[in-house]
Formats: structure tokens, sequence, C-alpha cells
């Protein structure tokens, strides 16, 4: 039964990644270039996300969900040094490419040929974040 849920919430994510635009790179390349012909679109999308999910944080305490143990804790909203790395990390990925790892994801069926580079990169930076946040300690 997870298993069928975790086909079902994936494909409705996707869905909504075609939906949003997030697998279109001059959508996202659109919204960081604030300098340029900037493209606010892209901020319902994350006021999508952020909002529904604080909501769910605050909905689920004292909670026991269906198909697990316990819900997931909301992230320690600390801002540290290994924050600060990745999200610096990220944002410089997301900027160059155009996409985040949901819709690269989503987009290997007609990304082509840069889908399948962003992939390699994206998989060997996860590969190697392990080390980095070593040395960070």
């Amino acid at each position: 039964m997870r298993n069928i849920m975790a086909f079902i919430v994936g494909g409705l994510f996707g869905a909504g990644l075609l939906i949003s635009g997030m697998t279109n790179t001059l959508k996202v390349q659109g919204w960081l270039d604030i300098f340029g012909d900037w493209d606010p679109t892209l901020a319902f999308v994350m006021g999508g996300a952020i909002l529904p999910m604080a909501v769910a944080w605050r909905f689920v305490e004292g909670r026991k969900p269906v198909l697990r143990d316990h819900f997931d804790a909301a992230p320690d909203p600390k801002v540290g040094r290994k924050l600060v790395v990745g999200s610096v990390l990220f944002g410089i990925g997301w900027g160059l490419a155009g996409l985040c790892p949901g819709p690269a994801l989503a987009s290997l069926s007609f990304g082509g040929f840069g889908g399948i580079v962003f992939l390699i990169a994206m998989l060997s930076g996860m590969l190697w974040a392990p080390k980095l946040r070593t040395a960070l300690d």
C-alpha cells in the first residue's frame, strides 16, 4: 500500500512540476533574472509549496500517520554553515541549469542529452555531499 501511495503522490508531484513550468529551464532562469526580463510567476509555485507544509506541520502534531509510525519533524530553523553552503551550491546549480532535482527527473523523458548530463552531475554532487559535510564539521 505504501508503494502505491508513493507512486500516486510522485505522479501528482511530477504533474505539478509540469503544470507549474518548473521543468521549463527558461521559466526558472527568468525567475532568477531579476535585472532582466524577470518572471515572478514561480513565487506562486514556491508559496504553493511552503504555505501548505507550514500548515501541515502544525496539523500533524500529536497525530499518527496511516502508513508509517510517525510523521517527519519540521526542519530545524537554525541557520548554520551547512545550510548556507548547501543553499549556495543548490542555487548555483539551479541558476546554471535551470533545474533542481525533482524537475530534472521529471524532464528526463524530454530533456535530451542536457538532461542526462544534469542527472549525472546531480548524482555526483549527491555522492560528494557527505564528504563535504564532514569537511564542514
